[in-house]
C-alpha cells in the first residue's frame, strides 16, 4: 500500500512538472485575443494612379468592453500615414481612418495593376484606463500589453473599372471625410443666447408699454381743467 502510494505521489509531481513547464509554452504560443475588428480585416486597397498619392480608408471598432487604444505602423512612413495615426476608443466605439500612399511609376516592364509593393501596415492595440490622454508612448512604455491585431497587405484596384471592393472604399472615404469636416465645424450654440435675446425684447416691450401709458395718462391730465 505505501509503495502504491509512493507511486501515485510521484505520477503527481511528475504531471504536474510538466504541466508547469508547458504552460508558459503553450500560453507564448496562443494567439492574443483581438479588441478591434477591422474592414477591410486584411487588406488596404488603393486605386492604382502612378505618381500620384492615393488614398484607402478601415474601419475600426473596439468591440472589447474595455478602452482600447490604437497606433497604425507602416514599413514606409516616408511614402505613407495614416490620419489619425492613433487614438483612443471607447467600448464599442469606432471610426474610419484614412491611409494615404504615394504610388511610384511601375519598372521593368510590369502591367500597371499587377505592380507589387512590399509596403505593409500594422495595426497594435492596448487596453487603457477611462481617461487615458493618448500619446504614442504608451505602446513603448507597455509593450509587454501591446497586441499586433493585423498586418494589412496593399492590394491595388484599377480606378477605371467597377468591382465591390472600390465601391466600397469610395463609401468609406466619404464618411471618414465627412467625419472629418463634422469635427471642424464650431460646436453648436444650445440656444442660450437666443433666450436672452427673447428676454430683453419682452423686457424692452414691456418697458415701452409702460412708457405709452404713462404718457397717455400725462396728456389726459394735461387736457383736464
Amino acid at each position: 500500500m505505501a509503495s502504491d502510494s509512493a507511486t501515485d505521489q510521484h505520477k503527481q509531481q511528475q504531471s504536474g512538472g510538466i504541466l508547469g513547464w508547458l504552460f508558459p509554452f503553450t500560453k507564448s504560443i496562443l494567439p492574443a485575443r483581438r479588441r478591434l475588428r477591422l474592414d477591410p480585416s486584411s487588406n488596404l486597397y488603393f486605386p492604382y494612379e502612378p505618381g500620384k498619392q492615393v488614398k484607402s480608408a478601415i474601419k475600426i471598432k473596439n468591440t472589447s468592453k474595455s478602452y482600447v487604444a490604437f497606433k497604425f505602423q507602416t514599413t514606409a512612413p516616408k511614402s505613407c500615414y495614416m490620419r489619425p495615426p492613433g487614438g483612443i476608443l471607447t467600448p464599442g466605439e469606432s471610426l474610419i481612418a484614412t491611409v494615404f500612399k504615394f504610388i511610384e511609376q511601375p519598372e521593368n516592364n510590369e502591367k500597371p495593376i499587377d505592380q507589387k509593393t512590399k509596403v505593409k501596415f500594422k495595426i497594435v492595440s492596448l487596453k487603457v484606463k477611462e481617461g487615458t490622454d493618448y500619446a504614442p508612448e504608451l505602446f513603448d512604455e507597455q509593450k509587454d500589453q501591446v497586441t499586433v491585431e493585423r498586418t494589412l497587405k496593399v492590394v491595388f484596384l484599377d480606378p477605371e473599372r467597377l468591382s465591390p471592393e472600390l465601391d466600397k472604399l469610395k463609401r468609406q472615404l466619404a464618411q471618414a471625410e465627412a467625419a472629418t469636416e463634422a469635427e471642424k465645424k464650431p460646436p453648436v450654440d444650445t440656444g442660450s443666447k437666443v433666450v436672452g435675446e427673447c428676454l430683453i425684447v419682452d423686457e424692452w416691450k414691456e418697458r415701452r408699454e409702460r412708457y405709452l401709458a404713462r404718457q397717455q395718462v400725462e396728456a389726459v391730465d394735461s387736457v383736464k381743467p
